[in-house]
């Protein structure tokens, strides 16, 4: 799994360039899924950055399309676009705006932001597959103040009445959101209990861990008759110190000194892998 976690050191750096070039951005929820990202973008997923259009490929849906950070990331280091295109994150001339979007970005399966559409998305893609006989996959990442959201329990009574077996959704367990703690905001606990009440298969694992991850990913594509859910406790801020579990860091830049502190820590990070 080393290079999983290099692929996935290389994202998180990415992450803290783009934010730190446009100035805005989220790093902190971006930061906390790149493992997971890592491993579906470069062991899991059926794609081919060649032709990101290809009708059989897996999709990817990011649910909470502010963490697009991590997308961008993801797909540059998978060889969709330059990695240099990276800087121009947020900038008018650039096709890698706030919030994904489909017809402007390669790679982009969902234009997403509106908390709580994308998994709806998703269901239908999943939904389309098993009408027309394909056999890609979907996968699904959500954050947990987004299951605040009544629209993402429509999608689960929709996946489960529909049996999609063929969705894997991430809930991203990082615990904080733009006002704080989510248990605090509404408190969406207990994602296991509900989730299971509205007929998933659920997993629970450590975002960070890729051997977990992996278990987990197998485990949903053996599940047959429901939909899976993958519970995937995580740290906002992941790898970089003044970031970690700091709810401050939802919606904001590092600036210069804490630009290059951040970049630190990753290299630090990097020379341990």
């Amino acid at each position: 799994m080393r290079s999983l976690a290099l692929v996935a050191n290389d994202i998180r750096m990415s992450i803290i360039d783009e934010v730190h070039s446009a100035k805005s951005g989220h790093p902190g929820g971006s930061l906390s899924i790149a493992d997971i990202l890592a491993y579906l973008y470069f062991k899991e997923m059926k794609i081919d950055p060649k032709n990101p259009r290809d009708p059989d490929r897996d999709r990817f849906v990011l649910s909470k399309g502010h963490c697009s950070p991590a997308m961008y990331a993801v797909l540059a280091h998978r060889g969709y676009f330059p990695v240099e295109d990276l800087k121009g994150f947020r900038s008018t001339a650039s096709y890698l705006q706030g919030h994904p979007d489909m017809k402007g970005t390669p790679g982009v399966d969902m234009s997403s932001g509106s908390l709580g559409q994308g998994i709806s998305v998703a269901c239908g893609m999943a939904l389309a597959a098993k009408l027309t006989g394909k056999s890609y996959r979907v996968y699904a990442m959500l954050g947990d103040g987004e299951t605040e959201e009544g629209e993402v329990w429509e999608a689960a009574m929709f996946a489960a009445h529909y049996k999609l077996d063929n969705l894997t959704a991430f809930v991203d367990l990082n615990g904080l959101q733009i006002d704080g703690a989510t248990a605090d905001v509404i408190g969406p606990e207990p994602h296991d209990k509900k989730f299971e009440a509205f007929g998933w298969n659920v997993l629970s694992i450590d975002a960070h861990d890729f051997t977990q991850i992996e278990a987990a990913v197998n485990t949903a594509k053996e599940y047959k008759g429901k939909p899976t859910v993958i519970l995937a406790h995580s740290t906002k801020g992941k790898g970089v110190s003044f970031m970690e579990n700091n709810a401050a860091w939802h919606g904001s830049a590092p600036n210069d000194e804490q630009y290059e502190q951040a970049m630190n820590d990753l290299k630090a990070v990097r020379a341990a892998i």
